[in-house]
């Protein structure tokens, strides 16, 4: 049997993904999720304990390390926030709450694990998720574009503070079919006008990003710490026109 993993945002589109195929290959899980009937009925389905909350709420991450366990094999947080407007309306509000969600609680959950990840009898493995709106320039993503920025640099600066104990790694999607992202892809034509726009010609999907946690949670990956690896359809560096 392997190790236990937490996972942050379980309810979500990527995070229930990840959770059954890590279930699927012998992982011992921790989930964790705002709904708690949601959260409840996925632990049950996949024998995982669990811990309802938000980021946001002090002291949460302490609480889901206390109630994961004293050791474990890694970290998965797959919170995130997706709010796209022009500039001018966003509020310093809106600003805080994608750090906080995205960039905060990431770098409070490792921390709140961090003794427990120290203990396992192999090197441990935290996985991140930023943004192609990192690399990419895109209008009306200020702010998550500058949140997802900073888990790319708490990511490098972890993965350097952390070695060789822990490794410390992020996967920066494009646009994915997941709840978080319904609004944008809730008009089919609209849906279909930004697949056109990735040279693989559609969207991603929860399970490109499931499939590529598991890897980086794994011991086929032990050599990776420190990268920032785009799961984007080819959008980050390619251009297949003009």
């Amino acid at each position: 049997m392997a190790g236990k993993i937490v996972i942050y945002g379980a309810t979500g589109g990527i995070g229930s993904e990840t959770a059954r195929l890590l279930q699927q290959r012998g992982f011992q899980l921790h989930l964790t999720g705002r709904d708690e009937a949601a959260l409840t009925a996925l632990a049950q389905e996949l024998g995982a304990t669990s811990t309802v909350g938000d980021v946001t709420q002090s002291g949460f991450c302490s609480q889901v390390a206390q109630e994961a366990g004293e050791v474990l094999a890694g970290l998965v947080y797959g919170v995130g926030t997706i709010h796209l407007k022009p500039l001018p309306r966003f509020s310093e509000t809106d600003f805080l709450r994608d750090f906080q969600v995205n960039a905060l609680g990431a770098a409070l959950a490792v921390q709140a694990a961090l003794p427990a990840l120290r203990k396992n009898p192999e090197p441990a493995s935290v996985v991140f998720f930023s943004s192609v709106a990192v690399s990419q320039g895109f209008a009306f993503h200020a702010s998550i574009g500058m949140a997802k920025g900073a888990v790319e640099g708490l990511t490098r600066s972890l993965a350097a503070e952390l070695a060789p104990k822990i490794r410390v790694n992020a996967i920066a999607p494009s646009l994915t079919r997941t709840k978080l992202a319904a609004g944008i892809l809730a008009n089919e034509q609209t849906a279909t006008a930004i697949a056109g726009l990735h040279p693989l010609q559609r969207l991603g999907t929860a399970a490109d990003m499931a499939g590529l946690v598991a890897f980086l949670l794994g011991s086929e990956a032990g050599w990776m710490t420190g990268q920032v690896i785009g799961v984007d359809g080819g959008r980050s560096t390619l251009r297949t026109k003009g």
